[in-house]
Order: structure tokens, then C-alpha cells, then sequence
């Protein structure tokens, strides 16, 4: 397959407009597609539609195909295990991949345990895996409300969704949403959620929650815990201060709650560490994943202090949840992602960042660049003083992009994801300059 795109027809081209027209016709409409991709087929950081079309894929199926588009160790591992069995169902049985795979995580995520004793719970997405935390942090503490915070993305599910508040339309007629969830203001420092200045935004934030909701909402005794994305996804790929999560875990420890990190989007190698808590120095007791955790398989997994998960047989479970072939597929990518993904994703992404920065000059319409890794966000203001969310130019931008090659997201109201597959190559993230650059030039008219 082409390395660099390569549009050869109108788009859609003639395939990919009949295969939508029979979407249209049958499947939902709550999904959101951005521009008529039709996927036919996929290597590393490259795919190509129906119509032969070839793009360089910079959302990787939303942060999900990290170790890149069917890995070929990935593949043969699951190949292996189709030939062995399909299923089993964790829930009433026994099977070693699941095992091993428990065994894996304890070692990985970042819980602060004396003993090093950490348990799994698996299920099928990120959404489940939320809801398993919510349950468990419920369990443990005994207590029932969650505070989660403003800009949030935590799934679509009913519990998920009372946390989530990205965008409105999420939550628009599904209510009423679980009782008990509180939001505070997330420190996005660009743009302060409290009107504080960018030095004293985190603390500002923290002390809104502290001062306010902790004392006239909720009372901390009755807080089973504080649910937050070390680094927010879908709220615009939102980097808080170091400060921010370290005072939270202060926070959490000294009520009894449990500090709960949504790494569903930000983990498994994706900011050039394996967890985004790493960047921070910060533990949770409850640790979310899922997306980039078996390279395009479903799986979700909620691991949280052996001490903390004690519900019994019967408590919480899943018929398809830890499904063995998402396993395997699961050990082969930590096994990938060990072997330099990671550090390749720390190596582009500061590379692909300072590339990024570099267009500020020439173009006034970024007004912020941020990230960690391959998880950066470009954020687009049609003024620099005043911030006024550039929200049309965002959503023509990525439109001149996928014209001219390149599959990129929306984050946010007003920004662009950079999120590709982990094996990008610099020669790669020098194209997706060039073309986001030819872009912005198309849509603010400035050559």
C-alpha cells in the first residue's frame, strides 16, 4: 500500500457513495460521520477506501488502532486463538488469556498499592468499563455520589452519560440523567472555565470545587469518588497542570474517596508513556481503559486496588467482557507498545507538536497547541485576545483535510486531534503538517 495519500477519485467516489446510501437507509443516525470514509483496508498509519482512495489516518478509529492498522503480530495472535476457541464467558468460566492478561495490567496501570495488589474487571468498551467504576467506587465506599467535571467524556451509557457533559446533544433527551453526579470546572488553562489567569487556573478550579460544591452541594463523607481524564479527550484534548490531579488525589485521599482516572482515551502508550497519571506522578485507586488496548478488538478493563475490588460472586459481570481472542489481542499490543511504540509515540509526537507550534506564526486562527505524545489538539480562535472559537473554519478544516488525504477528529467546540496510530513515522507527521497547513491556508484564505 501507498505510504502517502493518494486521491484518485471525486469524494465519495462511486463505492463509497453507494455504500453510504445504504447506510443512510439502515443504520442509526446518532452515529457521527465527519466525511463519506468508507474503509476498505489498512496498514500501520495508512488506509485506503473503496474506491482505491489513500489517506494518511490521523484519528486511528478514534485513538483506538494504536500499534496501527492490523499489526501483523496482532493479527497472527489472534488468528492463533480463533483456531483454539472463540468464547467461554469469563463470568461462569475459566480461560488463561484473561488471566494473563489481569496479570499484565496489575503490573501496568498506575494504582499506588504497598502491596503491588491489583485486581481486573473486563468488559467490552470504555462506556462499560466507566460503569464498572462507578459501581465499584459505590461498593467500596458505600457512599453514592461522583463528582466528574465540566467538559467531560466518560461514554453514552446511563451512568457514564450523568458524568459526561462534552456537548449537549450527548445528554439531550435521555433524562433524567443518574442521580448524584456533581461537575466542577476542569483547569483548561487557555481557557479558564473560573476566569483565572493561566498561572492561577488550577488552583482556581480546585478551590471552586473545594469551596463550593464540596461545601454548599455535596458533603465530602458522602463522595464515593472524583471521576476525571488525566488529560480530557473529548473536551478539546485539555493538558491541566501537574498541580491539578496531584491536589485531587490529595483530595480524594483525605475523605476516603476514590480517585477514579478515565485513561480510555489517554492510555495504553498514547502520550508517550503507557498512562497519561505517568506524565503527573499521580495514582488512582480505580483505573479505566480501553480504546487502544487491544489494537481495534472491543475490550474494556476497570483494575483498581485488590483491597478496593472485594464485590462478590454475582456482584457485576459480562457474557462477552474479557472475550478471550480480545485477550490475546490485548497481551500482543502491551508486548508491541513495550517494545517501542511508546517511545516512538514520545519521539513523533514532540516532533509532530513542534511542527504544529511552528505554524502559529503564519497562521493566526491557532490559538493554542497542545498535548502529550500523539495525543495533541490544535485549538482555532478567530481572534488571539479575545478567543472567539473558530467552530465553522474547525469543522471546513477538516474537511480540506480529508480532501486532500488526511482522516483527522474534532475535539472540542473549536479544535482538531492529532491522534494517528502509534507507528507514525516523522516522514508521516511532516505530511499531515504540510496538508494541515494547505488546509488552513484554503480555509482562512491566507497563503
Amino acid at each position: 500500500m501507498s505510504k502517502a495519500p493518494n486521491i484518485r477519485t471525486k469524494l465519495p467516489g462511486p463505492n463509497a457513495a453507494a455504500i453510504i446510501a445504504r447506510d443512510r437507509a439502515r443504520v442509526s443516525p446518532s452515529y457521527t460521520r465527519d466525511y463519506p470514509f468508507v474503509m476498505a483496508k489498512g496498514e500501520g498509519a495508512v488506509v485506503e477506501d473503496v474506491d482505491g482512495n489513500v489517506f494518511l489516518d490521523c484519528a486511528a478509529g478514534i485513538a483506538v488502532t494504536g500499534t496501527g492498522h492490523s499489526h501483523p503480530d496482532v493479527v497472527k495472535a489472534i488468528v492463533e486463538q480463533v483456531h483454539k476457541y472463540l468464547h467461554m464467558s469469563g463470568t461462569d468460566f475459566y480461560y488463561e488469556p484473561q488471566v494473563r492478561l489481569a496479570e499484565e495490567m496489575a503490573a501496568l496501570v498506575p494504582i499506588g498499592t504497598r502491596d503491588g495488589e491489583v485486581r481486573s474487571f473486563f468488559s467490552n468498551s470504555g462506556t462499560e468499563a466507566i460503569e464498572a467504576a462507578l459501581k465499584l467506587a459505590r461498593y467500596a465506599t458505600k457512599r453514592v455520589n461522583i463528582i466528574a467535571f465540566l467538559g467531560s467524556f466518560h461514554g453514552r451509557t446511563l451512568g457514564s452519560l450523568a458524568a459526561t457533559s462534552s456537548k449537549y446533544v450527548q445528554r439531550k433527551g435521555f433524562g433524567p440523567m443518574m442521580p448524584g453526579v456533581y461537575h466542577a470546572p476542569y483547569a483548561n488553562c487557555y481557557r479558564c472555565p473560573v476566569g483565572a489567569t493561566p498561572d492561577t487556573c488550577a488552583a482556581e478550579c480546585l478551590s471552586y470545587l473545594e469551596d463550593q460544591i464540596l461545601v454548599h452541594l455535596v458533603s465530602p463523607d458522602e463522595v464515593a469518588g472524583i471521576l476525571v481524564e488525566p488529560i480530557q479527550g473529548e473536551g478539546g484534548y485539555v493538558v491541566p497542570p501537574a498541580q491539578f490531579l496531584q491536589r485531587l488525589r490529595e483530595l480524594t485521599s483525605q475523605h476516603g474517596m476514590m480517585l477514579i482516572a478515565d485513561e480510555v482515551q489517554s492510555g495504553m502508550g498514547r502520550t508517550g508513556r503507557m498512562f497519561a497519571c505517568d506524565h503527573f506522578d499521580v495514582t488512582a485507586d480505580i483505573v479505566t481503559v480501553a480504546k487502544g488496548i487491544a489494537s481495534g478488538l472491543p475490550l474494556g478493563v476497570t483494575s483498581s486496588r485488590a483491597a478496593v475490588m472485594t464485590w462478590p460472586p454475582g456482584a457485576h459481570a459480562s457474557t462477552f467482557g474479557g472475550n478471550p481472542v480480545s485477550c490475546v489481542a490485548a497481551l500482543e499490543t502491551i508486548r508491541v507498545l513495550k517494545d517501542g511504540l511508546v517511545r516512538n509515540a514520545e519521539v513523533v509526537g514532540e516532533y509532530l507538536m513542534s511542527r504544529l507550534r511552528a505554524l502559529m506564526d503564519k497562521h493566526p486562527i491557532i490559538g493554542d497547541v497542545r498535548g502529550k505524545g500523539l495525543m495533541i489538539g490544535v485549538e482555532l480562535v478567530r481572534d488571539r485576545v479575545t478567543k472567539e472559537r473558530a467552530t465553522t473554519e474547525r469543522e471546513r478544516l477538516v474537511q480540506e483535510m480529508f480532501t486532500r488525504g488526511v482522516l483527522i477528529l474534532g475535539a472540542g467546540r473549536n479544535a482538531v486531534r492529532f491522534a494517528p496510530p502509534l507507528v507514525l513515522t516523522k516522514d508521516q507527521a511532516d505530511t499531515a503538517v504540510t496538508i494541515f497547513d494547505e488546509s488552513l491556508s484554503a480555509v482562512t484564505g491566507r497563503s
